[in-house]
């Protein structure tokens, strides 16, 4: 025996093991719509022959551009379970589009596994957008609102940037060779005459019918291969294509495409108002430390400078010059004293003053040789005798040897 809870959480399993009931598009038309204040959409969608309660949860609604309304014919996409507080069978919607978009949702659906799965849409593979950007390619309808826009806000934000239009048709049969076209057209300008810094692919909002050249294949491969980063701004917030999953960059609007690809003039006058006084705060600081810098260093030339060295090295001579005066005159004090004294032996020693005494000096006249010893002379030998006054010519007579 089963409980009422078992029964249903079993028929619920059940459910989920159907696979034909986990992923299913369902046709037919609203009746009873109802949005909670959590922003959940209650309604049931019914055909001739039955109806299905439905749920869609908040996060799903919010990619939808508008409220359903009742009587609308729709397609919507996901699966069935049951609501086991009311024991009922509900159908959980994750997407919703009016008629007629079902199949190309599937589409959609089916392309964008297919390119994900080769790498198309990889994180991995997006290129950072350049800082400054000289000069952008904008791939849209020369006559498309979207086009205004971009123009309107790249002259707001940076009048500086260059625009290169490769005009395309945006919807239509044609649209998709012409936007894969006017992509190859800007990749060559890039290469070939001046560098693209990137490019716009935009249009403004529109029905996925409307929109849908943008997720043609040979328009996401294109987007995809681009040399040139590109940024997708195509429809409004709540539109999405596969161009959006293979660009570098995807905005929300064509605004915020251009908005995107250059910086804010208004933002830059702040930043370099900021790097504008932060350079002087340096410039002043380092004037600073060149000051102190400059300063100790005169300091070291004057107390290394060749006039004070040569000041104090006069002063040394000055000095040295005095000492060796006093030392001269010490000297030659001295030697006055040993002169004055030599002065007095010398007189002492005068011959004449010896010769006044009574002593005479012997000489050889011949020679000069003066004879100091008896035993120099012999018997008959002339001498010359000199005396205090005068000189005495003499012969030896005899001699007396002791």
């Amino acid at each position: 025996m089963l409980t009422v809870s078992q029964l249903v959480a079993y028929l619920k399993q059940v459910l989920h093991q159907d696979a034909g009931l986990t992923d299913i598009w369902l046709q037919g038309e609203i009746s009873n719509f109802k949005r909670a204040t959590s922003g959940h959409w209650y309604f049931t969608l019914k055909d001739s022959g039955a109806v299905m309660p439905c749920v869609m949860w908040r996060n799903d609604t919010q990619r939808l551009a508008q409220l359903p309304a009742d009587g609308d014919r729709v397609v919507i996409h996901g699966y069935v379970s049951l609501y086991e507080a009311q024991g009922k069978v509900q159908f959980y919607a994750d997407d919703l589009q009016p008629v007629g978009a079902g199949l190309l949702y599937q589409e959609f659906a089916a392309l964008k596994a297919r390119l994900a799965a080769e790498g198309l849409f990889a994180a991995e593979r997006k290129r950072p957008l350049p800082a400054w950007s000289h000069r952008i390619g904008v791939v849209t309808s020369r006559e498309a609102a979207a086009l205004r826009d971009i123009l309107r806000t790249l002259s707001a934000r940076f009048p500086l940037v260059e625009v290169v239009l490769a005009p395309a048709a945006v919807q239509g049969v044609d649209a998709p060779g012409q936007i894969v076209a006017a992509i190859e057209r800007l990749n060559w300008w890039s290469a070939e005459v001046e560098p693209v810094d990137a490019i716009l692919v935009a249009r403004g909002g529109g029905s996925i019918e409307e929109l849908w050249a943008f997720n043609d294949e040979r328009v996401v491969r294109a987007v995809a291969g681009s040399a040139v980063p590109v940024i997708s701004g195509v429809g409004h917030e709540t539109d999405f294509t596969l161009v959006d999953l293979a660009a570098d960059w995807r905005a929300p609007t064509p605004t915020a495409a251009a908005a995107a690809a250059v910086p804010d003039r208004a933002e830059l006058g702040q930043q370099m108002a900021v790097l504008r006084d932060r350079l002087e705060r340096a410039i002043g600081n380092r004037l600073v430390e060149e000051r102190q810098l400059l300063e100790q260093a005169r300091r070291a030339m004057l107390r290394e400078s060749p006039e004070r060295q040569f000041a104090g090295r006069r002063q040394r001579v000055d000095e040295l010059s005095q000492a060796l005066a006093r030392s001269m005159g010490h000297r030659l004090a001295l030697q006055e004293v040993r002169v004055s004294g030599l002065r007095e032996r010398l007189v002492g020693l005068d011959p004449q003053r010896v010769l006044g005494r009574g002593y005479a000096i012997v000489r050889r006249p011949a020679t000069g040789e003066v004879v100091t010893a008896a035993h120099q002379v012999t018997i008959g030998d002339p001498l010359q005798i000199t005396v205090r006054d005068g000189s005495i010519d003499s012969i030896v007579t005899g001699t007396d040897q002791q």
